[in-house]
């Protein structure tokens, strides 16, 4: 079989397409025909640098795949051949509080990636695609559409009539923006770009704020919610926007930080003066992916696609995200 492998520490220059032997599931194990993997930033950050993050090469990348189970180790229900089904990100969080063990299972970091035409699975690191999705459309769910419904759901606890603030138009604010609106909750996003705001707003954004005309973005914020802030904040950028998300937020209000994009540095005096909730969102486990999946489906979501790539040009979809002019997902088809 065929698989992208990273072969050494050149970015996008550095993948190779390689022929490799077709795995064989073991114990515990299923084996899935891989039909499309979404990337995320975290795919790209890994590229660029996996000397630096200790990773062995070579190396497959990507935590985000959906295709079919066309084998199954011993121990695993046969009855499972020919299901749909999704990866999820961590292969062992099932329920419960993230843990070293779980941490220790990402797909395409602690473990070997997605980006083949057949990868092994463990028996509990998939779940059913939801009804209506295509595999394409699956592939963008393991993780940005996790990590979003973590904060906004799980974390967060944002309901209907409650203000959230999302940060940027990448992959897990337009999820996040997609939640809001399922659940109810009025949604205020920044960006730099005008079009993408308006995208944003086409897709029912309450308010958008463009960050580098509005530098004091967090005021602008205050000013919406007549000084109170919002109720939840997914927070993507990190040091670099955490102190104006901070001041963004209501009192007793949460903060659910995702992205580490920015550089700088937080003075913790507000988030305590504030009684803020200030949570680490590192994806999320297979209970939550079914429990998401099930809203999913019944509200007939559809992932937003930015484009897709063909798996023999995958080096361009990692192009692509490093130019940042998209919106949505960008899937890679196999």
């Amino acid at each position: 079989m065929k698989a992208w492998q990273i072969i050494g520490n050149d970015g996008y220059g550095a993948l190779s397409l390689a022929q490799i032997d077709s795995p064989t599931p073991a114990a515990g194990q299923v084996k899935v025909a891989v039909r499309a993997s979404s990337i995320n930033y975290r795919d790209y950050a890994t590229i660029q640098d996996p000397v630096a993050r200790g990773l062995a090469l070579p190396m497959i990348p990507n935590s985000d795949c959906a295709g079919d189970i066309v084998e199954v180790g011993a121990g695993v229900d046969k009855s499972l051949i020919g299901k749909r089904v999704a990866s999820t990100f961590f292969q062992q969080w099932t329920d419960g509080d993230c843990s070293p063990e779980a941490m220790n299972s990402a797909l395409g970091g602690a473990l070997g990636g997605v980006l083949a035409e057949e990868v092994l699975l463990d028996a509990n690191g998939f779940v059913e695609i939801p009804s209506g999705l295509s595999y394409v459309e699956a592939a963008t769910l393991p993780c940005a559409a996790l990590t979003a419904w973590n904060a906004m759901v799980e974390t967060g606890r944002a309901g209907a009539g409650d203000t959230v603030l999302l940060l940027g138009t990448g992959g897990v604010s337009v999820f996040a923006l997609q939640f809001a609106r399922l659940l109810g909750a009025r949604a205020i996003v920044t960006s730099s770009s005008d079009s993408k705001l308006e995208r944003m707003r086409s897709m029912g954004a309450w308010e958008t704020i463009n960050y580098k005309e509005t530098p004091e973005w967090d005021t602008a914020v205050l000013d919406l919610t007549d000084g109170a802030g919002v109720d939840v904040t997914v927070e993507v950028g990190g040091g670099g926007t955490l102190q104006r998300s901070v001041n963004a937020t209501r009192v007793a209000g949460t903060v659910g930080l995702i992205g580490v994009l920015t550089g700088g540095q937080i003075d913790p005096t507000p988030i305590m003066r504030k009684s803020l909730r200030l949570q680490g969102i590192y994806v999320g486990s297979r209970r939550m992916f079914s429990d998401m999946n099930r809203a999913i489906s019944m509200h007939q979501l559809k992932p937003v696609i930015d484009h897709e790539v063909p798996f023999e040009s995958a080096p361009e979809a990692y192009r692509a995200m490093e130019q940042a002019g998209h919106l949505g997902k960008i899937v890679i088809t196999v």
